[in-house]
């Protein structure tokens, strides 16, 4: 667990149990005292409110208020909340869509103008549609935690994105792309890659990838990704002949 996602812990940790020695904390996190020590120093130094209570029965515990004013998401995680509130608004599935767009807009105010940049860019490669009603869903998995941060970086950096893809048969290959826009058929989400071994767009299921690794060293230029107004891979595979989707 890297330091920002420990942190993050620890705050959850803070939230919801309350009063925990430091510990209780190291014990939960699986880190050393002096880790828990060094987190909560830097939390304190991030503005966050945190007391500690000497003594038998003391503890750390967090302000409460202070989450609210001082908590500071970053540019993947709004871009998380946006996409899942478009996906769940496409599909009928949220009946207070005007307070969600509220209080998204509070957050996105509280963003510095840089990550407002990137947040915008990020945007721009979302498209948000309409899934087949023959497309088979007997087979749907879980997108590994670890993409959608690969893919932010890789998509805002420029460099190619490598990962195992399972197929609709099972097999498992190695693949590598420039990840350059996310579709979201909801319940399924796909990476749009441009394959330079093949020359062409290729849709990847994201419930399918695994792995997930950016290529510091490779580069690539934006391209314009053609999406119609009900873009589904599984009509364009009809249309081209299965050479789009994969």
């Amino acid at each position: 667990m890297n330091s920002r996602a420990r942190q993050d812990s620890l705050l959850r940790l803070l939230r919801r149990r309350g009063n925990l020695t430091v510990g209780d904390l190291a014990r939960d996190l699986g880190a050393s005292r002096r880790t828990i020590l060094r987190d909560l120093a830097t939390l304190r130094e991030q503005g966050f409110h945190l007391h500690a209570d000497p003594g038998p029965g003391g503890g750390v515990h967090l302000d409460a208020a202070s989450v609210q004013l001082t908590a500071r998401p970053s540019v993947t995680e709004v871009f998380a909340l946006l996409i899942s509130v478009a996906t769940m608004k496409s599909a009928g599935l949220l009946p207070f869509a005007d307070l969600a767009d509220s209080g998204l807009s509070k957050i996105e105010r509280g963003l510095s103008a840089e990550k407002t940049h990137d947040l915008r860019r990020m945007l721009a490669s979302l498209h948000v549609g309409a899934i087949s009603p023959l497309q088979d869903l007997s087979d749907l998995g879980t997108i590994d935690p670890c993409l959608l941060p690969a893919f932010e970086y890789a998509f805002l950096q420029m460099r190619h994105l490598r990962f195992m893809y399972r197929d609709a048969r099972g097999r498992e290959t190695a693949r590598e792309v420039e990840p350059q826009a996310m579709l979201i058929l909801h319940p399924l989400w796909y990476l749009v890659g441009w394959d330079p071994s093949r020359s062409d767009f290729r849709h990847f299921r994201m419930d399918r990838i695994s792995g997930p690794e950016v290529v510091e060293d490779r580069g690539f230029r934006r391209r314009h990704v053609p999406f119609e107004a009900d873009i589904c891979p599984f009509r364009e595979m009809e249309r081209r002949g299965k050479r789009g989707a994969d």
